[in-house]
Parts: C-alpha cells; structure tokens; sequence
C-alpha cells in the first residue's frame, strides 16, 4: 500500500490541535484542502479517523490507534532527514575507504590517528567490507579506493600491489607450538582446527596450496566470522590458520610462520582508473599502503 505522507501530516496536525483552523495555517493550506487531505486518507485506509461535531473534532478508535504511531513514524522520519541535511553540510569533512576486515584489524587504528593528526576536524567512514563489496564501492564511487586481495577487475578500476602476506598459525600462548620459529603443516595433522564456515577467499587460497593434505587435517571448529574464530583461539579452544595482518597485538594469540608449504597473497589498493583523489584521499591511500607494508616488513 502506498503511505499517504500528505494524509498522515494533516491527521496529526488535526488531531493534535482538535481542529482544522491551526493546521491550515501551519501547513499554509486552506481548511478546504486539509479536509479533502484527511477525506483521501481515511478513504484510502478504509476507516474513519476522526469524528466531526459542533463541539469540534474528536478521534475514533481506529484514530487514536494510528495517532502514536504515526507520530513516531513521522519523529524518526524527520530525524533521518536531518542527520542526512547535517551529513550534506559537512560532507566535504568526509573521507572513505573501503577495506578487507581481515587488514583493517591492525591497519585501521594507526591509520586514522594518523590522518586526524594531519586533518583535525574531518572525519573517517570505514567500509569493512568482502571483496566483491569492495569492487563496488570503489566502481560507484562510495569509497575513493580500496584496500583488499589482488585479482582480475573490470577494466574501469585499476589494481596496483602492495605487497604479500603469509598465512600463519595462531594458537594460544602457552602451547608448544608458540615458541617455535616454524611451523610445518605436516605437524598439524593432530591438532583441532577453525574453519571459517562462510565460502571465502582465503580458505580457497589455503585449499590450493596445501592440497590433498587438507583433508587429513582436523576441522572441529567452525565460525563465521574471524574474529570469533581467533577469540576461541585465545580461550584453548582450537588453532587457526590466518592471514597475518588479520591478528592484532593485543588478541591474546600466539602467532607462528608456516612452511611446506608456505602460503600467500597479495594484497592491492583499488581505485577508479583516471580517477583524482583529494589530498585527504590521498594521505589516507598513502598512509594505509605504507602501514602494510611495514607490518608485512617489505
């Protein structure tokens, strides 16, 4: 059914003021038109709402069941409208970017010091989004770039690489394994392993470089998400292999290199090709590439 915005803003002008001569001047109409206005929703709704009589107007059942309803309907329709008036004032104090959940683990927080730091006042929309996310937030231009795996795009973006990144193993401190400066996959065979349930990159990327192997490895676990993933990690519960800027500092995880083999990928920025960045566009790009590189060590 179609909203009657106009019916529904005169029933509440009516009914609040108990008559038809406030609203017509606060809504600048004649008490012709509001009348008709409530005559069209009330035919529309199939009920009456109100109800005339030489002692004014007085709402029916029905009415005084859509008067609190309409009014917070109408209240969060007119907040939405301002917080979208103020982001139009100040949307040129904005700067997005769209980025793999998986790098802004331990990327986001440095970057956005660092560029409030140079520009005080503005402020940051992150985008932690999935790959194919990420492609369409830079095509349509809602994100200025993007920072996520390197691979075959459309010919109006353009991929530049950053860097590689390991897949490693994290377990919980204490275990054996934490102490150790390698770890093959080979010594995992007896080991409880996460696994992200949700199709993904990574776990594709995993698959086609250890082989067969991976079916003689354990699968316990399961989560959805890597965060949660790693919060199990933490707590004993099993080891996950991860892509190594997805840990941070403080998870309370352990984290080993794997060989035998060892496994990659590369990451890029993506952006719309001939595009301009805006200086803040650009630090922040800048900014975000160096950060990777030097957790990557490159």
């Amino acid at each position: 059914m179609q909203i009657d915005i106009l019916g529904i803003q005169a029933f509440l002008a009516v009914a609040e003021s108990g008559g038809f001569s406030l609203p017509a001047q606060r809504l600048h109409l004649s008490q012709t038109a509001i009348s008709h206005r409530m005559r069209k929703l009330e035919e529309t709704l199939g009920v009456p709402l109100l109800v005339r009589s030489g002692r004014g107007i007085a709402l029916t059942e029905a009415g005084s069941t859509l008067l609190p309803r309409a009014r917070a309907a109408v209240q969060q329709l007119e907040a939405s409208c301002d917080t979208l008036r103020k982001h139009g004032q100040n949307a040129s104090r904005w700067v997005a970017l769209a980025c793999l959940p998986t790098i802004a683990a331990t990327v986001y927080v440095p970057l956005v010091r660092a560029f409030e730091a140079a520009f005080a006042g503005w402020q940051v929309r992150l985008y932690d989004s999935s790959i194919p996310e990420i492609v369409d937030l830079v095509e349509s231009g809602t994100a200025p770039f993007g920072l996520t795996v390197a691979h075959g795009v459309k010919a109006s973006l353009q991929m530049e690489p950053i860097g590689e990144e390991p897949f490693v193993l994290a377990c919980p401190p204490d275990h054996p394994l934490a102490v150790r400066a390698q770890v093959h996959w080979e010594e995992l065979l007896g080991e409880p392993l996460i696994r992200i349930s949700l199709p993904s990159g990574n776990s594709m990327t995993i698959d086609d470089a250890i082989g067969p192997l991976r079916e003689r490895l354990r699968w316990p676990y399961e989560a959805q998400r890597n965060v949660m993933a790693l919060e199990r990690v933490g707590g004993g519960l099993g080891r996950r292999v991860v892509a190594q800027l997805s840990v941070r500092p403080d998870e309370g995880v352990a984290v080993v290199p794997l060989a035998g083999p060892e496994v990659r990928r590369t990451l890029a920025v993506l952006t719309q090709r001939g595009a301009t960045l805006t200086p803040q566009e650009e630090q922040m790009r800048d900014k975000a590439v160096a950060l990777i590189r030097q957790r990557l060590g490159a």
